[in-house]
C-alpha cells in the first residue's frame, strides 16, 4: 500500500520546483560532467569520471524520490486544520519539562522538516508524541538524548 504523503500548498510547490531544477538544471550539469571527464582519456582510471558517475547516480536517486513524494502527494489546507487536538499543519507550543523551556513547532511532513524553522516531522520522536495530543497533556519522549516530559500549552493554526 502506497502511502500518502501531506504537505501544504507551500511544501508542495517547494518539491515541485526542486525536482524541476534538477531535471533541467542538475541533469545538464551532470551530463557536462561526464562528458568533460570522458574527454580526459581512459576510463577505467579516471576518478573524474566515476565521480560523475556517483554524482549522477545521486541526481536520479533524489529525482526519483520527489517524483515519489509528489505523486502521492495531498495538499492539505490550512484552513480546515483544527486546533482540539495536534494534527499536521498544526503549530504547538510545548514546555519542556526537562530545561523548563517553552518552544514552538509546526508539525509537519517529513519532506517539509526545516528545525531551523521550527518545523518537525511528524515521524521524528517528538513530531509522533505530540500527534494527537490536547492541550494541557503532558507526553513523555525518548529523544537520543534521554527522555523529555513535554507539556502540550496551546495548539493553533
Amino acid at each position: 500500500m502506497v502511502e500518502k504523503n501531506y504537505l501544504s500548498r507551500e511544501g508542495f510547490e517547494k518539491l515541485e520546483a526542486e525536482l524541476k531544477d534538477l531535471k533541467s538544471r542538475g541533469r545538464k550539469e551532470i551530463a557536462e560532467e561526464i562528458a568533460e571527464a570522458r574527454a580526459k582519456g581512459d576510463l577505467s582510471e579516471n576518478a573524474e569520471y566515476d565521480a560523475a558517475k556517483e554524482a549522477q547516480g545521486m541526481l536520479e536517486k533524489r529525482i526519483a524520490e520527489l517524483e515519489n513524494a509528489l505523486a502521492n502527494a495531498r495538499i492539505l489546507d490550512e484552513e480546515d486544520v483544527k486546533t482540539d487536538k495536534a494534527y499536521l499543519l498544526s503549530t504547538v507550543t510545548i514546555h519542556n519539562h526537562k530545561v523548563d523551556r517553552e518552544v514552538k513547532y509546526t508539525l509537519v511532513s517529513k519532506d517539509e522538516a526545516d528545525f531551523k524553522k521550527n518545523k518537525i516531522s511528524i515521524e521524528s520522536p517528538i513530531g509522533k508524541a505530540i500527534l494527537g495530543s490536547e492541550i494541557g497533556e503532558i507526553v513523555d519522549v525518548d529523544v537520543p538524548a534521554g527522555k523529555l516530559k513535554l507539556e502540550i500549552k496551546n495548539i493553533e493554526r
